[in-house]
């Protein structure tokens, strides 16, 4: 298993009008967290689709438990449980609080793709890679 942790500031622009953050926010605050884990792991964006291989959210789950808000410092955790395989990757998250509580649960299934078609593609194999080595005890793949 492989997990990383990102802080953010909740800003007062991402907040509604009853001080909470708002729900839209969280989809960008799980994409920082999967960038800066892939940063961690050495996997640029950038240079991927500069490599014609794109990486769109194919699904999007979330779960409120508490409200986030203004000023609160988050700690999202990324968490990939399973290896990926085929064209898919399988990210969940978990946001705290600084008080250590659980605020809110969400994955996002993400597709790699040919930057030119569009259709699905195989995972790049320096992205398996620098995954691998955290999943050196385990079976447990995704289907895709």
């Amino acid at each position: 298993m492989f997990q990383s942790d990102v802080h953010i500031r909740v800003r007062y622009a991402e907040t509604d009008q009853m001080g909470y953050v708002y729900h839209g926010n969280f989809a960008a605050y799980f994409e920082v967290a999967r960038t800066e884990a892939f940063r961690q792991l050495g996997i640029s964006y950038k240079e991927m689709e500069a490599e014609g291989v794109g990486m769109p959210v194919g699904e999007l789950q979330i779960k409120f438990r508490r409200p986030a808000r203004y000023d609160d410092l988050l700690r999202v955790r990324m968490l990939l449980r399973q290896m990926p395989e085929g064209s898919r990757v399988l990210f969940e998250y978990e946001i705290y609080n600084e008080a250590n509580e659980l605020l809110t649960e969400g994955s996002t299934l993400m597709v790699f793709v040919n930057g030119s078609t569009g259709r699905p593609t195989a995972i790049p194999g320096h992205v398996l890679d620098s995954i691998r080595p955290y999943f050196a005890n385990s079976s447990a793949v995704t289907a895709d």
